[in-house]
């Protein structure tokens, strides 16, 4: 009798840890390239990996992470496939999914070596003609990056040097070598997504300078200079609700992370403390400049990546 009444009094405590009081736990699931530095890698080093355990903390939510390489269709094949549920870093105003405002504005970069004082930050600088540029590329299809486009239209192509955006993935940190390239003297100046410059930069065997490109540099035809926030599924307002306030709630603690990876910023990022995220200024030009670029990229990007040096390139799905 007695141990009849001591298993029912297990099974009654079996049913309500499982029952509707027990605590259920909040999962937030993360797509991220796992061999993307200094956006993300699958030991958790990247400055995006640290956002999104920012935004789960606030969440009081677990990161689980699908790792999958960033690629054409990475949208399609993650978020859109239900395989996860927010991409972070994507360039704000993508057709493919629906983005947070944004917690950075950054821009493509001149990377050259200290030493020289060369302190190139536009297109038309003259110097370009003659100096051996190293400038982030796609393929050999129409659609390329901003800078290489910037190029192309001004008749600089026969001293410039290609860099796969993708890279060796062979390696670490594959997005490197443009950036290598500089310290070691195989170029003269690089021009690269200002995430990628500035982190890279940092490590270099020689000190490199990193000045970003002055807008406008092309206008709104090739923007240099983009928003970049957290990517959902278009019929998920309630996790984009969530999530804009969480980095809202932790917008000191990302600045620190940013700042941590030298990765350059325009003008102020728009994460107000109320809980209500919105495009700034992007510094001296205003506002009307930096909207322009950021509906123009809106129109050319796709599949977007968390380098908008690639998802500028990307075609709608």
């Amino acid at each position: 009798m007695r141990s009849g009444a001591c298993l029912m009094g297990a099974c009654m405590l079996l049913l309500a840890a499982s029952g509707p009081c027990a605590a259920i736990e909040r999962v937030l699931r993360v797509c991220a390239d796992p061999n993307n530095l200094p956006f993300s890698n699958r030991a958790g080093e990247g400055f995006e990996n640290r956002i999104a355990a920012l935004v789960a903390r606030d969440l009081h939510a677990r990161v689980a992470y699908t790792w999958w390489a960033q690629r054409r269709g990475y949208a399609r094949n993650t978020v859109k496939a239900d395989h996860c549920d927010v991409w972070m870093g994507v360039a704000v105003g993508v057709g493919t999914l629906d983005t947070t405002a944004p917690y950075y504005r950054s821009a493509y970069a001149f990377v050259t070596r200290a030493t020289r004082k060369l302190d190139i930050d536009s297109f038309d600088d003259p110097r370009l003609r003659s100096l051996v540029v190293g400038v982030q590329m796609i393929g050999n299809d129409s659609s390329n990056t901003p800078p290489a486009h910037a190029l192309a239209r001004r008749g600089i192509v026969d001293n410039v040097r290609g860099y796969m955006i993708y890279g060796d993935y062979a390696q670490a940190a594959p997005e490197s070598a443009i950036v290598r390239a500089v310290a070691d003297g195989s170029i003269d100046v690089a021009i690269v997504w200002g995430p990628v410059a500035g982190y890279f930069a940092r490590r270099a065997r020689v000190p490199l300078a990193v000045t970003p490109v002055r807008a406008p540099a092309d206008g709104a035809l090739w923007p240099m200079a983009f928003d970049v926030g957290a990517g959902v599924r278009r019929n998920d307002a309630a996790l984009k609700r969530d999530i804009e306030r969480a980095l809202a709630h932790q917008r000191k603690a990302i600045e620190r992370v940013l700042d941590d990876y030298g990765v350059p910023r325009l003008g102020a990022q728009g994460l107000g403390a109320g809980g209500a995220l919105g495009t700034t200024s992007s510094g001296a030009n205003g506002s009307a400049v930096a909207e322009a670029e950021q509906r123009a990229a809106a129109r050319h990007i796709g599949d977007a990546t968390v380098n908008p040096a690639a998802a500028t390139s990307l075609r709608r799905e």
